[in-house]
Formats: C-alpha cells, structure tokens, sequence
C-alpha cells in the first residue's frame, strides 16, 4: 500500500530537530522559519516540554472523556488566565478544522439559525463545515455546498452594510489574521465593525486563531490588538508545539447540552501535558514580548530587501509580498541556504512563521540569505 498523493514533497527526510533547526537524514542542518505550518510555538524538543510529556506518559497517556481529567481544568484555569478570557468554558479537541466545526455547530445551536458569514481568503479547515466556510474552491467538494454559507470581501466595511435586517445568521466567522491568503491582516476597525453587526444582528463572533492565537502575533490572540471581544475563539496549532491538540473558547453565555459536543481523543492526558508545558514556556521565557519586540525588528529589516513589495504581520506571523512568484525563491532558500519557509494561496507571498523565541541572529541569516536569492533571480 502506498501513502495517498496529497503533497508535493522536497527531498528531504527530518531525523530529530532542536531549537530551531531540523536535521536531514543526510546531516544537512536547516533553519526552521516556518514551524511546520505554525506549530512549533516554544522550538522544536524544548527540554521542558520534553520533560512533561515524557513524565506525564510514565503516569497515563489515556482515558476517555468519561472520567474526570483533572489536567484538562488546570488546562482551562492557566489558558483562560493568560489568554485574557477567565470566564469563558474550554472544549478540547484534537485540530483546529475540529475546533471551527464545533465553534460553527456550537454558535448554531445557540442561536437556533442556520446561516455563517465567512470572508474572502478565508480558510478554516477541510472538514464539512470549516471547509465550507473557506473560501479556495480547490478545497471544497460539491458535498460541501450547503447553502448556508455566504462571504464578504475581507477588510470591507461598506459590504457589512448589505445585512441589514437579516435575521437568519447564526456567526460571523474571521481570521485573527488571514494566514493561507498570504498573512492577510484585519483593520481594527473592520473587527470593531464586525462586533458591532454581530451584536446588531443577534450573531455570535468567532475569531478563528488557529493560526495566529498562543502568541504568533505578540499578543495571545491577534484580534486582541483591535481590543474586540469574540464570543467564541478556536485555537490549535503552536497550543501543543506538535502535539495534536486542539480547543474552542465559548462565552459564558453559551451552555450546551450534553450530547451537543464529542470527542475520544480531545483532551487527552498527553495533548494536556503539551499544551500546559507551551503555556509555562511561553510565561516562563517572556515569548509573547519577544515575538511582538522581534517581530517589529524583522520586519523593518526586511523592508529594505530590494525585491519586498511588502512586508505584512504581526509578531512573528509575517507575509512577505515579493516582486516575483516566491516558490522559486522558497525552493532556493531550501536548497541553496537550508532554510524552511512556506508559500501561500497568494502566489507572490512568502509566510514566516518560525518559533516565538527565535534569536535575532538567525533573523539576520534569513535577511541576508533572501538578499542574495533576490538579486540573483
């Protein structure tokens, strides 16, 4: 039996990563920029986490959901502390499409209506509904197609005013910011203007953090910078650095049923282990200020690249908007400088998103590496 065909893959095969490099079964050592998609929040094999998790599996790896999990409260009372939402109720899943299905069904039933305002550029997962709400046709089955799903253009106020007098939207869902699109950022005052109509209308907000929430953009969540209150918040991503874990915050108005919301796996001994040793670091080393100071840095730095036409982001979630189709350069850095970075729906741009305490001296390799990729091309 062979893998299914889904990725075009490098020919590179990682033995064991540290910090932020990755070694190749050649030896080759690679400076990671990308973390795995965002994943890799606290770097790769953090001694701490490492510790945890390898203590935690000692004690128990697993049970189901029917048994009391005291990790999963100590998981909610750290997360809701340090994330700004005390008071919001946690449900631990398993990925970030998981958790904006359940935000989605979640908001749904709590408002009895049937229909979600997505936005351009947006992607939210590949499952039923997330897919749903995302918004590159290449992702979406005709099994996918509702009805009960409409977008806006992003970033535009004016268009909000085209829902007037609706009564059948359940939420609006956003990106904290926009990441598959090429790090696409919200205004402040289009998340403000989204608040306002989501209150208007009877709707619930749900910022989508999947990508850009534990500190990517120097704040624990990116929608925090527009000083807004969703009424629900997914997360996944650099929750676990690795570990599958994934979560969905839901104001104390919104109180399920039982039966409403499942999962086997969700929230289980290990993927709690992870996420409160991501927690500690990310407290413990500061990382929330070093990715918004370093993130600042960086990104002026990279302004003055000849052959940036842009440079987006927050923290260290950054979009570089180059005067050229980037998977070329990208393959370069990769193959000439041994450095990983990601692509985008957005043919011309390139994502950064390497670990939250990434020193300013590979920062510098980056810059001049690009440099030299750019006046070479």
């Amino acid at each position: 039996m062979n893998l299914l065909d889904v990725y075009p893959l490098y020919d590179i095969t990682p033995t064991h990563a540290e910090g932020h490099w990755v070694y190749g079964a050649d030896g080759t050592r690679y400076l990671d920029l990308y973390g795995g998609h965002a994943v890799i929040s606290i770097g790769h094999s953090h001694p701490h986490y490492v510790e945890q998790l390898t203590a935690q599996l000692q004690r128990i790896g697993f049970y189901s959901n029917s048994v009391h999990i005291p990790l999963q409260q100590e998981l909610a009372r750290q997360l809701g502390e340090q994330c700004g939402y005390p008071d919001y109720a946690l449900f631990l899943c398993n990925s970030g499409a998981e958790a904006n299905e359940n935000a989605l069904k979640l908001a749904s039933f709590h408002t009895g209506k049937p229909h979600i305002i997505a936005f351009s550029g947006s992607f939210h997962g590949r499952t039923s509904l997330a897919v749903e709400a995302t918004d590159h046709p290449q992702m979406v089955a005709p099994a996918n197609h509702s009805g009960h799903v409409s977008f806006l253009p992003f970033n535009d106020i004016e268009a909000l005013n085209n829902l007037e007098g609706r009564t059948d939207i359940a939420a609006f869902i956003v990106e904290g910011i926009q990441g598959v699109a090429g790090v696409r950022v919200p205004t402040p005052a289009f998340l403000q203007a989204l608040r306002q109509w989501c209150d208007k209308l009877g709707a619930l907000l749900v910022l989508d953090e999947v990508q850009s929430g534990f500190g990517r953009s120097g704040h624990f969540f990116a929608h925090q910078i527009a000083g807004v209150q969703a009424d629900i918040i997914s997360v996944a991503k650099g929750m676990g650095n690795g570990f599958p874990i994934g979560a969905v915050l839901s104001s104390p108005a919104i109180i399920p049923r039982h039966g409403m919301l499942g999962t086997t796996f969700g929230g289980n001994y290990l993927a709690c282990a992870a996420s409160l040793s991501v927690l500690n670091i990310l407290n413990k080393e500061n990382l929330l200020s070093h990715a918004r100071l370093s993130g600042e840095y960086w990104m002026d730095a990279l302004r003055k690249v000849p052959g940036v036409a842009e440079v987006r982001g927050h923290g260290l979630m950054i979009g570089l908007q180059l005067n050229q189709p980037c998977a070329p350069v990208r393959k370069r850095l990769l193959m000439e400088h041994h450095i990983f970075t990601g692509t985008s729906m957005e043919p011309h741009t390139l994502r950064l998103l390497p670990a939250l305490n990434l020193p300013a001296a590979q920062m510098e390799v980056f810059t001049q590496a690009l440099t030299q990729v750019l006046a070479t091309s």
